[in-house]
Parts: structure tokens; C-alpha cells; sequence
């Protein structure tokens, strides 16, 4: 089993920053990949950023040179470093861990933080 353990959501005014971390659970997170989602009231649920195994990244356009997403294996945990804070940015954030394995497939997510972008 996988668990999933968010934190670092909260209330910040617009251009301010949050860091997001997920710590995982289990043996398989060093070959997963890692993503961070993130759902607004009413909104679809969207693809923030993910991490490859190998440290590649990919951003969502809405968050490209303000977002940062990092993996620690060693932690088992994976960042994402939120700055310029857009009140659209406001939403539940979730932690997402993937990993196929030919017939069988790991996809497990997180609990879901607030984050809150309002003066």
C-alpha cells in the first residue's frame, strides 16, 4: 500500500509563496512518476506539474516560470515551490504518484491541501 501525506497549503496574498510537500509511503517512489494536481470549486481537476523518475519536469502553462517541482528520493517526498501567487491560483492541491507496471499499475493520491491566494 501507498500513502500519500500532504502539507504546506494556507492562506497567502496575491505574489506571495507557498511550498507544497507530499511524503510517500512504500518502495516504489524513486521509480515513480510524481505529479501535483489541483482542483477549484466547480473546475475540473488539472495537471499542475509532474516529475519523471529521472528529475524531468512539466509545467501547466498557467504556472510555467512560477511553479518549481522537485523530487528528494531519499525522502520519498516531492515539492512544489508555488511564488507569484495568483488568486486563480487559489484551489486544492494534490499529490499524485503513477507508475505503471505492464498488467498492473500504481496510481494513488493524496488527501488534498488548501491553498487560499486572497488579501
Amino acid at each position: 500500500q501507498v500513502q500519500l501525506v500532504e502539507s504546506g497549503g494556507g492562506l497567502v496574498q496575491p505574489g506571495g509563496s507557498l511550498r507544497l510537500s507530499c511524503a510517500a509511503s512504500g518502495s516504489i517512489f524513486s521509480i515513480a512518476r510524481m505529479g501535483w494536481y489541483r482542483q477549484a470549486p466547480g473546475k475540473q481537476r488539472e495537471l499542475v506539474a509532474g516529475i519523471n523518475s529521472d528529475g524531468s519536469s512539466h509545467y501547466a502553462d498557467s504556472v510555467k516560470g512560477r511553479f518549481t517541482i522537485s523530487r528528494d528520493n531519499d525522502k520519498n517526498t516531492v515539492y512544489l515551490e508555488m511564488r507569484s501567487l495568483k488568486p486563480e491560483d487559489t484551489a486544492v492541491y494534490y499529490c499524485n504518484l503513477f507508475a505503471p507496471r505492464g498488467s498492473f499499475q500504481f496510481n494513488y493520491w493524496g488527501q488534498g491541501t488548501q491553498v487560499t491566494v486572497s488579501s
